[in-house]
């Protein structure tokens, strides 16, 4: 397999024996190649911007900058890497700041490793990954309550902004849809659906999926 068709990752965690064991199970697959590794948020940030990796695993707790602090700077720097939060603890806050700094996962360290590999190709493809049931559940309190009361003057600018197209795409990703489903049930293509899905992010200035549905529902673009 070519290098370029490789996921390209980046591991940042303090503990040394987790970023072995990590990098272990990763380089032994086919289509994944850790290109780099940080013991704290600043090296995180930095080996990031160096390497423009695919998908980085980040830590929460770690010295030199928060996993959170660091995942935001990466997404802002890097629209197109995603971030899989890691902890040993399943807390909701995690998860809300966590989305609100831009990160597209939530995986606890104990979680299997065939379940961690499916999960990153998943997240490669472009899905979110809230595996565990705290993040569910701190995830459905966002899209059910919001993270703060809908501004109508935002919200009447960004229907403004968005074609009908890209309304009805929005409403498909707020019902989970994938790529492939918004194509087949509105007789586009894949890659128009993906050429909607990008200007969507875009006007709702959104880091990924994640982020363009929650600010949709906050803003009662949707339903």
């Amino acid at each position: 397999m070519q290098t370029e068709k490789m996921i390209r990752i980046v591991l940042a965690d303090d503990q040394p024996f987790i970023r072995k064991g990590l990098r272990y199970i990763l380089d032994i697959q086919k289509d994944m190649q850790v290109v780099g590794e940080a013991s704290t948020g600043e090296e995180a940030v930095d080996i990031a911007l160096r390497n423009v990796p695919d998908i980085v695993l980040m830590d929460i707790r770690m010295p030199g900058g928060t996993g959170i602090m660091a995942t935001k700077s990466i997404v802002e720097a890097l629209p197109d890497t995603k971030v899989v939060l890691l902890t040993t603890f399943d807390v909701e806050q995690y998860v809300f700041d966590g989305i609100r700094a831009g990160a597209s996962g939530y995986l606890l360290k104990d979680t299997e490793t065939d379940e961690l590999l499916s999960g990153i190709r998943a997240m490669h493809r472009g899905a979110t990954l809230f595996n565990s049931s705290t993040a569910k559940r701190a995830l459905d309190q966002i899209l059910t309550s919001g993270m703060e009361e809908p501004d109508s003057s935002g919200k009447d600018r960004l229907l403004g902004a968005l074609t009908e197209r890209e309304t009805e795409v929005l409403q498909l990703l707020a019902y989970g849809k994938r790529n492939h489903e918004i194509s087949a049930i509105l007789c586009i293509s894949e890659g128009t659906t993906k050429t909607h899905i990008h200007h969507i992010m875009q006007k709702l200035e959104a880091q990924d999926r994640t982020q363009a549905v929650v600010t949709a529902i906050r803003m009662k673009l949707v339903k």
